[in-house]
Parts: structure tokens; C-alpha cells; sequence
């Protein structure tokens, strides 16, 4: 008997006592890859991808190879980290040229606490010239500061040196020294200019970090005094409009004579309207009749010469005269009416909205409040002391908190 011998080699061939219904399934690592063709438009784009990465690599090795990647690379549109004058002002920059000018600026606020306008008007002194000198090689050194830092970052852009606020206010005091200097030669005399040289010391903030984030912290909260702003705009603005509705013109209220009153040739009172000692400064302010203020004409008191009480009229000091009295001229102001002068040299009134804010700011400082208070008080009413309290609540809690 015979038996055919199956082929080990042979693909679906079953062995003996296998099923000849079921196929052998190929086993994984007879696969083969199956290729598929690649169309032109995938191409492109692998091409495109390739480049784009080769790009960006090469801007990363670029940025690598700068010796200073917080700068920018190129500046003046020629002078690159490595070109001579510009790497040179970089490693003046970043070295020691910071603590020199800080004692420079230092050396600044000596001189200008040292300077004395009034003495030395014409700067014809020894001292003065000095100083002089002095300020002059301040400012060169502020230029050549700004110069050489300029070249070193470059002038405009988020990196450069106009891109700082701090470096900012340093160019508008250089050149406010070149308008100075300017004038002077022209033998002008612009004072206002000459005041920018007092914000030279604010150079020293740019020079300090920690300084420096403080200052900008209190910069950053300015916005958030909007509504406190808002708030104080209202008070004053609500307070001032009562002051002007009830006392316009009050405070001008002065005691006078009657309107057909003379005297005799030779004779005349001593003012038109009766003032204390200290004149304007405390005037006697009188309630008209229609007010209901404290004070009214019969309440001046009598006048006072070397030191004694005036008992004569003006009969007595014509029929008779007795040595060691005099008039008293105070009993003749009887009539009150509004005048043309108001308190401390028309400082202090409430004719117009302007003036009244201006009192309502001294009241809500608490100087001389008191006072205002009573000149109200005295040609008004007396009740008036509310719009004081109320004032000085509302603006000490209101601001404060």
C-alpha cells in the first residue's frame, strides 16, 4: 500500500487528520508591504513641511548664535551684536556704565540742593560757576549716556530703547537740556525749561529694580482711583453748588455808614466801612436784614485808641474838646450792605462754583475750616454749621475708605 507524502512546503495543504474544509491562514511575517503610489500634490506638501522645519531650525541656530538674544540682532539697519561700535556699547552697558551713573545722578542732587537762585542772580560768584561747570558735565555724561545706550539697543521697536518707559522720561530730559543750552546761548532766559532739570533724580529709578516695580506698582493701581476720583468730583461738585445757591456775595457784607450821613468840614471817618485791626485778613462780616446771621452792625465794638475805650461823638468833639478822649468813629457803621471785598483777599467766598470749590478743598483738609464756618455763620444763620459736619464726614470717610 502506497501513501503519497504531503509536501511540509506547500501552502493549503492540510495535514493528516485535519479539516480540508478549513484554510490555513497565513501567518503575519509572510506579508508582504503593499506599496501604494505617491501623487505629486503630497509631494508638495511633504516638500513644503521639510523647508518649513529647515526655516525655523536655522532661525533657532541664528538666535543661538547671537551673543545676546534679548537684544535686538541688528540695529541702524547695518550694525549687527558683533560689529565693533555697537558690541562695544553692549559690553559698556552691561558692565559697570549702570553704578557710574548712579553716582553721576547723585552727584546731581548735591549740586542742585547746592544751587541758590536768589543769591547768585547773575552767577557771577565763585560758587555759582562751579556749580555751573558742574552741571554741564552732568548733562554731557546724561548725552553720552543716551547715545551710547541707543547704539547699543537701538532707537525704536518693543526691545530698543525708546520701547522703555523709563528710557522715555530719560530722552525728554536730555533733550529739554539741549532746549536749555539752546536758549542760553541765545541769551534766553526760560525759566519753565530750566525746571525740567529738578526730574534728574528720577533717573535714579530706572537704575534701581526694586524701585523701579515699585514705582510701576503705584502706576498700575492709578486706574483703580477712577471711582474715588468720580466720587470726589460729586461731593464737590453737590456741595458747591449749595454753597453757591445760599451764601453768593454774603461774605462781602460790611457794616457802613448811613446813606445820608455827613459830617462837618474838616472832619471824615477814618474808612468807608468798618474793618478790625487785622483788616481783610479777619474782617467783620454783618447778617443783612433779610438773613438771620449772629452778627449785625450793633455788635462792633467800641474804638480803641493807645489803649483806651473812644466815648466822644462827633458834637462833643466839636463844641468841646477834652484831652485824653477821643471819638468813637465804630457807633457811626450802622447800616450793613453788601461790599465789593470778600475774606483773605477775595480768596474765600462763594460767588461762583470756582471759588467755592476752592473753600470746600481747605475745609476737607481741616485747615482754617473753623473760620469759614464762622464767617458763614455770622452773615447767614446759624445753622449753617451743618453743611460744615457734613462736609468733613462725607469727604473723610468717603475718601478715606
Amino acid at each position: 500500500m502506497t501513501t503519497e507524502e504531503a509536501d511540509p512546503t506547500a501552502v493549503g495543504v492540510s495535514s493528516t487528520g485535519a479539516d480540508p474544509n478549513l484554510e490555513a491562514a497565513p501567518s503575519p511575517g509572510w506579508e508582504e508591504p503593499i506599496d501604494e503610489e505617491v501623487g505629486p500634490l503630497e509631494q508638495h506638501e511633504e516638500a513644503h513641511v521639510e523647508e518649513v522645519d529647515d526655516d525655523d531650525v536655522s532661525s533657532e541656530l541664528s538666535t543661538l548664535m547671537v551673543p545676546y538674544p534679548e537684544l535686538a540682532p541688528v540695529v541702524f539697519f547695518c550694525l549687527k551684536q558683533t560689529t565693533c561700535p555697537r558690541s562695544w556699547c553692549i559690553r559698556l552697558v552691561r558692565t559697570w556704565f549702570e553704578r557710574v551713573s548712579m553716582m553721576v545722578i547723585l552727584l546731581n542732587c548735591v549740586t542742585l540742593g547746592m544751587y541758590q537762585p536768589c543769591e547768585n542772580i547773575d552767577c557771577s560768584s565763585q560758587r555759582c560757576q562751579i556749580l555751573q561747570a558742574f552741571d554741564a558735565m552732568i548733562y554731557i555724561f546724561f548725552a553720552v549716556e543716551m547715545v551710547v545706550k541707543m547704539v547699543a539697543l537701538g532707537i525704536f521697536g518693543r526691545r530698543c530703547y525708546l520701547g522703555d518707559t523709563w528710557n522715555r522720561l530719560d530722552f525728554f530730559i536730555v533733550m529739554a537740556g539741549v532746549v536749555e543750552y539752546s536758549l542760553d546761548l541765545q541769551n534766553i532766559n526760560f525759566t519753565a525749561i530750566r525746571t525740567v532739570r529738578v526730574l534728574r533724580p528720577l533717573k535714579a529709578i530706572n537704575r534701581v529694580p526694586s524701585m523701579r516695580i515699585l514705582v510701576n506698582l503705584l502706576l498700575d493701581t492709578l486706574p483703580m482711583l477712577g471711582n474715588v476720583l468720580l466720587l470726589c468730583f460729586f461731593v464737590f461738585f453737590i456741595f458747591g453748588i449749595i454753597g453757591v445757591q445760599l451764601w453768593a456775595g454774603l461774605l462781602r457784607n460790611r457794616c457802613y455808614p448811613e446813606e445820608n450821613f455827613t459830617l462837618s468840614t474838616g472832619m471824615a471817618l477814618p474808612a468807608p466801612y468798618y474793618s478790625p485791626d487785622e483788616e481783610d485778613e479777619r474782617p467783620f462780616i454783618c447778617s443783612l436784614p433779610q438773613d438771620n446771621g449772629i452778627m449785625s452792625c450793633n455788635d462792633i465794638p467800641a474804638r480803641r485808641e493807645g489803649g483806651r475805650d473812644c466815648c466822644l461823638d462827633v458834637e462833643d468833639a466839636l463844641h468841646r474838646a477834652v484831652p485824653g478822649l477821643c471819638v468813637n468813629w465804630n457807633r457811626y457803621y450802622t447800616h450793613c450792605r453788601t461790599g465789593h471785598s470778600n475774606p483773605h483777599k477775595g480768596a474765600i467766598n462763594f460767588d461762583n462754583i470756582g471759588y467755592a470749590w476752592i473753600v470746600i478743598f481747605q475745609v476737607i483738609t481741616l485747615e482754617g475750616w473753623v473760620e469759614i464756618m464762622y464767617y458763614v455763620m455770622d452773615a447767614h444763620s446759624f445753622y449753617n454749621f451743618i453743611y460744615f459736619i457734613l462736609l468733613i464726614i462725607v469727604s473723610e470717610h468717603g475718601f478715606h475708605s
